[in-house]
């Protein structure tokens, strides 16, 4: 037995009509319409007309970076730079040992001068062994000169003007300027060779402390001291 009005007996709740939301529901936004923040509504997570990323921030897909003229390009890897830096000391390594007998060659000449010099009770002798002794030293420093020259002029120049030597060529990376995404120039280029020169002083330890400090950058980017000082990245290029 029911009581009141049989369309809507006491103590039940009336439901809503159909396609409509009951109250406190999140209304559905209709077909083809993108949803908009409010109440009820998922916000967007980038608002229409939002700045795009400038350059040298870092995107969200991890290890990739926005540079000035080149988009957006991979950071290069630690193992790759290892691998390019083998590759550059094997080269390096060729150029020092040619050099090197060179010196050498020089060393034995002026070596073999001095027993040729004859009687040590000559007078002329003192005078002989002098000058093949000038020529020994003159070899030696003009072969560690040559050798400082060469490396000089491997690493700074070719990233200077190229941004690659023959190891980075060879594993498609590049030292770019962060701002402008161009080679680092001569200042740059000297700038990113003497810092890690300078640490070689010290037994070679500060060279290759320099040289592992991209793991201790936490901005993603794998910037090592050097590259900081000359405002450079290693991205990959191909």
């Amino acid at each position: 037995m029911s009581f009141g009005d049989p369309n809507n007996p006491y103590g039940q709740q009336q439901q809503p009509p159909q396609g409509q939301p009951g109250y406190g529901h999140p209304q559905q936004a209709p077909q083809g319409v993108p949803p908009q923040g409010g109440y009820g509504y998922p916000q967007q997570d980038q608002p229409y007309g939002a700045v795009p990323p400038q350059a040298g921030t870092l995107q969200a897909n991890n290890g990739y970076i926005n540079v000035a003229g080149l988009g957006t390009v991979a950071v290069a890897t630690m193992g790759r730079r290892f691998g390019a830096r083998v590759i550059d000391g094997l080269a390096i390594g060729i150029l020092y040992a040619v050099f090197s007998a060179i010196g050498f060659a020089g060393m034995f000449g002026a070596q073999k001068s001095i027993e040729e010099c004859g009687d040590p009770l000559s007078p002329t002798y003192e005078a002989c062994v002098n000058d093949a002794a000038g020529g020994i030293m003159a070899a030696f420093f003009g072969a560690i000169f040559i050798l400082f020259l060469v490396t000089l002029l491997y690493e700074w120049l070719m990233i200077a003007f190229v941004g690659a030597t023959l190891g980075k060529m060879a594993l498609g990376l590049k030292v770019v300027k962060e701002s402008t995404g161009q080679a680092p120039g001569i200042g740059g280029g000297f700038i990113r060779w003497i810092i890690p020169m300078v640490g070689s002083v010290l037994c070679g330890i500060g060279q290759l402390l320099v040289y592992l400090s991209p793991f201790f950058d936490n901005s993603g980017k794998l910037q090592g001291w050097h590259d900081r000082a000359a405002g450079t990245l290693v991205v990959k290029v191909k």
